[in-house]
Formats: C-alpha cells, sequence, structure tokens
C-alpha cells in the first residue's frame, strides 16, 4: 500500500484494508473460485430442463468467497462457469435475465414445493425489483475481488469496498458528502449482498450518478459479516477524491480524534486489537 491510502486509513481509523472490485480476461493466479456449476437459463427454465439440484449442489455464495478473501488476504473471482449462487451470477452480470425460480425465492416460494425467503412480498415484486436494477453484462470473462494493494500496474478497480461499523461508517459518509458537495450522495437500496458491492454502485454510475452505497441488510449474507458491519461502496473515482481531498475535512479535526478513541474500543470490544 503506498503513504497515501495508507495515510488516509490511518486517518479514518480504518484496519482493515479496502477491497476493489474489477472485471478482467486474465484468471487470477490465486484466490476462492465457486466450483463449476450446472447450465441454467430462463429458456432451459420455460423448457422444465433446468437441473435444480445439480445447480445447487455447488452453491457458493459471492460474500462467502470475499469473506474467506478477506480473512486470506487473497482474491476471490468468479465467471459464468463458475458463478457459485444464481442470484450472484446475476447480480455479476453473467447470467440474464433472472430464472422466475428466483422470483419466487426471494419472496413467498411456491406452496407444496419450498418455503421463500419473505423478503419481497411477491414474486411480482421480485421481477420488478430485477428489470428495475437491470445489471449490466460482465464487460470480461472474470469478476474479481481483492485488496488494493494486490492490485498490479496494469489493474484498476471500479469500486472500492470498504467494511465498517458505525463510528467508522459515519466518517466514510460524512467524507462522501464533503469530496462531492452531493447531500445526498449515500444511497441504501434493497439487494443482495454481492449487489451492494457491484450492481447498485454501477447501476447509479450508468444513470450519471456517482453514489456511495452502504450495504449489507441482506440477511441471508449476515454469516458472512462481523457483528455490527455494514458494507460501504463506492466508485474508484470516489476513492481518489478521498484520497485527494481527505486532508482537507474533519479526518484531522479533534472531532474526529474523539471517534476513533470509540472506534478503538469497539475493535478492542469484538477482539481485533
Amino acid at each position: 500500500m503506498s503513504e497515501q491510502p495508507a495515510a488516509f486509513l490511518e486517518a479514518l481509523g480504518y484496519s482493515e484494508e479496502p477491497f476493489g472490485m474489477f472485471y478482467t480476461d486474465t484468471e487470477p493466479e490465486s484466490g476462492f473460485v465457486p466450483k463449476e456449476g450446472a447450465a441454467f437459463s430462463c429458456e432451459m427454465e420455460k423448457r422444465g430442463e433446468v437441473d435444480f439440484s445439480a445447480l445447487f449442489e455447488n452453491w457458493s455464495c459471492v460474500m462467502g468467497n470475499i469473506w474467506l478473501a478477506r480473512k486470506k488476504n487473497s482474491a476471490a473471482y468468479f465467471e459464468a462457469r463458475r458463478f457459485g449462487c444464481i442470484g450472484g451470477s446475476f447480480y455479476l452480470g453473467f447470467h440474464k435475465p433472472q430464472l422466475q425460480f428466483i422470483a419466487h425465492y426471494v419472496s413467498t416460494g411456491i406452496p407444496g414445493r419450498f418455503d421463500g425467503e419473505r423478503y419481497l412480498p411477491s414474486p411480482e415484486a421480485t421481477q420488478r425489483f430485477f428489470n428495475e436494477l437491470q445489471p449490466r453484462p460482465a464487460p470480461a470473462r472474470f469478476c474479481v475481488f481483492k485488496p488494493l494493494s494486490l492490485f498490479k500496474e496494469n489493474e484498476s478497480p471500479e469500486t472500492v469496498t470498504f467494511f465498517a461499523r458505525g463510528e467508522t461508517m459515519s466518517g466514510l459518509c460524512t467524507l462522501a458528502t464533503f469530496v462531492t458537495e452531493d447531500f445526498e450522495v449515500v444511497a441504501s437500496p434493497f439487494g443482495a449482498g454481492c449487489s451492494y458491492m457491484v450492481t447498485w454502485p454501477l447501476h447509479y454510475l450508468q444513470q450519471g450518478r456517482m453514489k456511495a452505497v452502504i450495504g449489507g441488510w441482506d440477511p441471508s449474507d449476515r454469516k458472512f459479516m462481523k457483528t455490527d458491519e455494514m458494507t460501504f461502496s463506492i466508485p474508484y473515482e470516489m476513492y481518489l477524491l478521498f484520497l485527494e481531498r481527505w486532508e482537507k475535512s474533519f479526518l484531522l479535526t479533534d472531532t474526529w480524534a474523539g471517534v476513533k478513541k470509540k472506534i478503538a474500543r469497539s475493535r478492542k470490544t469484538w477482539g481485533e486489537e
């Protein structure tokens, strides 16, 4: 990590390196990747050709792989053949449109077949969410997540994610407003864990809006997060503004020094230092 990001993270009171996300046609030399999954598509689903037992045999959550990468200071990556999770494959842009099965799974389920997650009230509402979000098609073979210091000279992240609790989150949200002068720069929509790190920030960029996205709300993904932890994901352009302007912000004030003491107490309470 260069001196500039290191100084910024120290001022923020952030002890873990942020993760960057990017797409590439070059497979990472190492990292966590799901096993190859069974074939599926909406056309196959309509013809009754999807083998759901095979599809879920090698199920592997995007956030679960990122959790392993965080613990091992490594990469997590995915592709159309090794997607791990049907939902995650949709959010990362590998498979579109989404299966009707997932619209039922996220909502009410199918009586007599399986229970739904009940995160949305109906399959119709879930389908409307899929239609409105419209993940960007994957621009390259692999979607890769890894700590910023592991990026090579010819690699650049599209999004940057911090994993943070309340006090740190207050600094990130305030800094996002400071560098953009946008009083509504922070968004926190509905979505799956990986959608907050990839799909939503890119969705806003496609609309010409540079937004910071607070995530981690998906109950199914909470097991892959630390207690009280959320995600804060921003376009790389905003991260560069953080590095450029943080020294002119509140991060060097006595007020923030007091918050950093609470951050230190939090880490101590959770046995992280």
